[in-house]
């Protein structure tokens, strides 16, 4: 009776053997993993205190572009995107999920026990259903130890031959009218410098209300020196307009202050009342990418301040004795010119008569209530050059063609309550309308 149970198991056994496949799902229980292995699960909090063997290289430019928000959060010195390459191997795999860890990269498992099994039938490679490639593994391209290396080297040697294209150097100017990266072993990256600008000195900053202070400024250019050049000529945009605003917008002083030869203006000006005042020096330099640029500052009056509310609009004030009158209903977008119709009556009631000072026949100074913005035009006679004042690509140019009327040009950067500053000189005497006007 044994006998005969043993030739059954016997023949049994030869059949079995024909029926005997590589099966993938098997191998991940019979190849062993590194015991300092870690399942990497992107971006996730857990990983910054995991070990790692070595750290991968950077990503390629599109992985980062694709994957930048989720991985900006973690730290690139400790764990590395997984790279869009071949599978990995040995430590590699063991680095990535365990089920990674199945693949033999040289196409026979060092595993006694696998290799006997996926070698029991190597001549008749099985389907599954469904699949229509074979369950034993492809030959995989696999990185040598200093390939990452290697990559690194190629990969700055590439930022250095791009660098002299890809950073220019910037010389940026306060306008208004107007990066990290991580790698592998070694940390490769462009470390972008903070954006030189110009810069306003001016003395004093702290002065006495109604006493004549002498106020003297530079301009600094990126490189440290003093801007000594500027544009010359009969008209406003030229030279440079020092400008103070009191904080509440109820006291302004516009002054065109005379340019010595190294640069340095000097003028000696009254704050009438106490309080905070902004400072704005609108330069016009003789050359350079910006026909204009304004820098800023503050100056403060000592003695007690007490901020007056912005008036609504009056479309007539009374200056001095002069009559300023706006005629119809102003409707004003930002980023839009529009104009506005003013007449200017002497203290007689005859048209006023105006004289070019500073290079126009008017000129319009907007400040908006609270941000203090800054935006300034101009009304010359017909026919007048360098009058027009600009925003990106929308240009104003304001006009005067008979007496006592002015047809000021206006736009503004942003919406909200502005505050207009309406100056000209009549009868050899500046006279300044403020008007309140709203931008939607």
């Amino acid at each position: 009776m044994r006998e005969a149970i043993a030739r059954v198991r016997r023949h049994v056994a030869a059949d079995l053997e024909h029926e005997l496949v590589p099966v993938a799902e098997d191998d991940g229980a019979r190849i062993g993993v590194d015991q300092n292995a870690v399942a990497i699960q992107a971006n996730t909090a857990s990983e910054s205190g995991q070990a790692l063997r070595r750290q991968r290289s950077a990503p390629d430019g599109e992985q980062a572009a694709e994957g930048r928000r989720a991985v900006e959060g973690d730290d690139a010195r400790r764990v590395g995107r997984p790279e869009t390459r071949a599978a990995p191997c040995g430590h590699d795999a063991a680095l990535l999920e365990p089920r990674t860890a199945q693949a033999d990269c040289s196409g026979n498992d060092h595993n006694a026990a696998v290799r006997e099994e996926l070698d029991v039938h190597p001549r008749r490679p099985v389907k599954r259903a469904g699949e229509t490639h074979a369950v034993r593994t492809r030959r995989r391209v696999i990185s040598r130890p200093d390939a990452d290396r290697r990559r690194d080297e190629r990969d700055g040697k590439e930022q250095r031959k791009h660098l002299p294209h890809a950073i220019p150097l910037v010389a940026a100017v306060a306008l208004l009218a107007g990066c990290g990266g991580g790698g592998s072993g070694t940390k490769q990256g462009i470390t972008i410098q903070p954006a030189r600008s110009y810069s306003l000195e001016l003395t004093p900053t702290t002065v006495t209300a109604g006493k004549p202070t002498a106020f003297s400024g530079r301009i600094v250019q990126p490189d440290g020196t003093t801007l000594k050049t500027f544009k010359r000529g009969n008209g406003p945009h030229t030279g440079v307009h020092l400008i103070f605003i009191r904080r509440d917008l109820s006291t302004i002083v516009h002054r065109h202050p005379p340019i010595a030869a190294d640069g340095t203006f000097t003028d000696d000006i009254a704050l009438p009342s106490a309080g905070p005042y902004r400072v704005v020096v609108d330069a016009y330099p003789a050359s350079g990418p910006q026909t204009n640029f304004q820098l800023f500052s503050s100056v403060t009056v000592s003695g007690t301040y007490a901020p007056q509310p912005l008036p609504p609009l009056e479309t007539t004030q009374v200056v001095d004795g002069y009559r300023f009158t706006l005629h119809g209903t102003p409707h004003l977008r930002a980023i839009d010119p529009a104009f506005l119709k003013f007449t200017v009556r002497s203290p007689d009631g005859k048209p006023a008569s105006f004289t070019p000072w500073f290079g126009a026949l008017a000129h319009a100074i907007f400040f908006r209530k609270g941000s203090l913005d800054y935006f300034h035009t101009h009304v010359c006679s017909a026919g007048a050059s360098g009058c027009t004042s600009a925003l990106g690509a929308a240009k104003v140019t304001g006009t005067s063609t008979t007496p006592g009327t002015l047809t000021v040009g206006v736009l503004v950067p942003l919406a909200g309550e502005w505050r207009l500053f309406l100056q000209c000189r009549v009868n050899g005497k500046v006279v300044t309308a403020p008007f309140t006007l709203h931008v939607s």
